[in-house]
């Protein structure tokens, strides 16, 4: 299809891959180029960084939430939710009947009836968008209330909200109205930029955003994920629809920016907290996963080196050098996404798309990024050593056993930077030697609690920590029973462990994994464990080394795809 002169329509434009997305279709010069995102200040944004490369063609910001109609289009989910008649009206646009008049009450349809475009790209993650509603949190809401803990006015609307957050009928709804709005009103073209929900892994894949692996959450958005690309693939069978396509990336896709400022979770900075190791909190005999009597503010907020990865979040050196290492989600380009889809719109053949073959395609890790990976990190360590700090982890990724793992390993190095030192020495020793960093370096032991990470002693008894830690998960409590196979299971999934028992691991770990060169090596063929070699103190990045191989090694957390 030729893009000059068409007129198009971009949902998601603002985002990492729909602005590289627009910058290609804007120089096949289209007639009109509407570009929506989910907030005003987000698409006039666009509109803004897209102007340089307009030339005639004519921009148009839009922006709402099409997954909801158009009454509500501008309201946060949270807000509908706690709102009765809101929430009723919003249950009702899902789950009765997709006449033609309830599908025109839809942001999307009232979108492609105003435009009118001849070819809509869809860059939004619509599975993340409607998987990560939480489903599971709202069961425990409702379960609290069903053992009698909430009145009966209550427990309505809780059951409500877990209607609420029920992805597939939603989806549903999404590509009836998307589909209708297509067929009456000439759009000739729907391509849509999908997602596998796990970046190209599999059900073994670390980084799962809580505490199991796999979360039923992660998978909620997999499911998700796959069930958009199948009613794709119909949308697409279907006579008077548009011609369908989708591109689905199977890795992380990065980056947008590297720079040293505030870390913000939910788009807010993370407090610090200190927690004097003279008045080691007492684990007793329930456990608070949220208690704000515990850890002393500092009246700052974290601040470190980051690399913005546009809507999959910013991520420390470390996080970024673990992610996207060989075997692990590694990464693909905003850039090739955006060739790819001018290339399927121009009727070439990218080989990427997945409507088009949808049991065997889709976008990997590729060689670009391979080589700019190494130009990410290294820019990411000048600024660290610029401004004296050390990113390691922010516990955004999830789960915390990634963080926990990380930061073990960084505190290994600052307690012993000759690696090899710290195998030679007993367990006690080296558990005092990791404690003594602990109460020495305040900005590294704020920077752990303030994630959410504890700490715990060497004894086994006593605890750092800040007002909330995330593990144990929200249960549907705030007090969990404290006994030895409890808080042995806290420790492995996410908290820091200086114990004697966890060093003789370490100890292990770095043996088995690390390759020390003392000269003395012959073996210089590819068939050398090169990702595993240790150069001692001029190897930067040690801790995301091993971190790596314990994912993909111990805990079977490798791809076999690359």
């Amino acid at each position: 299809m030729n893009i000059k002169g068409s007129r198009i329509l971009v949902l998601g434009g603002w985002g990492l891959v729909g602005v590289a997305v627009c910058k290609r279709l804007l120089a096949a010069k289209p007639s009109s180029l509407v570009v929506l995102s989910l907030r005003e200040a987000e698409a006039l944004d666009a509109v803004r960084e897209l102007e340089p490369f307009k030339g005639d063609t004519k921009i148009v910001a839009e922006w709402g939430d099409i997954f909801l109609q158009t009454a509500l289009k501008d309201k946060a989910r949270a807000q509908i939710l706690d709102d009765q008649a809101m929430r009723r009206d919003f249950l009702d646009s899902v789950f009765e009947k997709p006449t033609e008049d309830r599908l025109k009450t839809f942001f999307l349809y009232h979108l492609i009836e105003k435009h009118r475009p001849e070819i809509i790209i869809d860059s939004v993650n619509s599975a993340t968008g409607l998987a990560y509603q939480d489903t599971y949190t709202a069961y425990y809401d409702v379960r609290k209330a069903l053992d009698g803990l909430a009145s009966t006015d209550d427990l309505s609307a809780r059951v409500e909200k877990l209607a609420s957050t029920i992805s597939v009928p939603q989806l549903i709804r999404h590509l009836q109205v998307l589909n209708e709005g297509c067929r009456k009103n000439g759009v000739r073209m729907f391509l849509k930029i999908g997602t596998t929900g796990t970046g190209g892994m599999g059900l073994n894949i670390p980084y799962t955003h809580s505490e199991d692996r796999p979360s039923g959450q992660l998978l909620s958005k997999s499911s998700i994920a796959g069930a958009h690309s199948l009613l794709l693939f119909l949308m697409g069978r279907t006579p008077g629809s548009p011609y369908v396509k989708e591109i689905k990336p199977a890795a992380v896709i990065a980056w947008k920016n590297i720079s040293h400022g505030e870390i913000k979770r939910a788009g807010k900075p993370i407090p610090l907290f200190d927690c004097d190791p003279a008045t080691a909190c007492e684990i007793g005999a329930v456990f608070k996963r949220v208690d704000d009597s515990c850890g002393t503010p500092l009246n700052e907020n974290m601040k470190a080196v980051y690399i913005d990865t546009g809507e999959n979040g910013i991520f420390s050196t470390e996080e970024f050098f673990t992610i996207t290492a060989a075997d692990q989600m590694e990464f693909v380009t905003p850039e090739e996404i955006a060739h790819s889809v001018v290339t399927e719109i121009e009727g070439g053949n990218s080989g990427f798309d997945v409507v088009g073959a949808l049991d065997a395609v889709v976008m990997g890790p590729t060689y670009r990024a391979g080589i700019l990976r190494e130009a990410a990190l290294e820019e990411m360590v000048k600024l660290e050593k610029k401004t004296g700090s050390r990113s390691i982890a922010f516990e955004m990724l999830g789960p915390p056993h990634l963080s926990k793992l990380l930061y073990e390993a960084y505190l290994i190095l600052l307690a012993y930077p000759q690696i090899l030192e710290f195998c030679k020495n007993s367990t006690e020793t080296c558990a005092s030697a990791l404690w003594q960093v602990v109460q020495s370096n305040r900005n590294v032991r704020a920077t752990i609690l303030s994630i959410g990470v504890p700490i715990l002693l060497p004894d086994g008894k006593r605890i750092l920590r800040g007002p909330e830690v995330k593990i144990p998960p929200y249960a549907g409590s705030n007090e969990f029973k404290v006994d030895s196979e409890s808080v042995n299971e806290w420790v492995r999934k996410g908290w820091i462990d200086l114990r004697p028992g966890n060093m003789e691991r370490w100890q292990r770990r770095i043996e088995k994994y690390m390759q020390f060169d003392d000269g003395s090596r012959t073996d210089s063929s590819s068939g050398y464990p090169w990702d595993s070699r240790f150069e001692g103190e001029s190897d930067t990045h040690f801790v995301g080394k091993i971190v790596t191989r314990i994912f993909i090694d111990e805990e079977n957390g490798g791809r076999i795809k690359g």
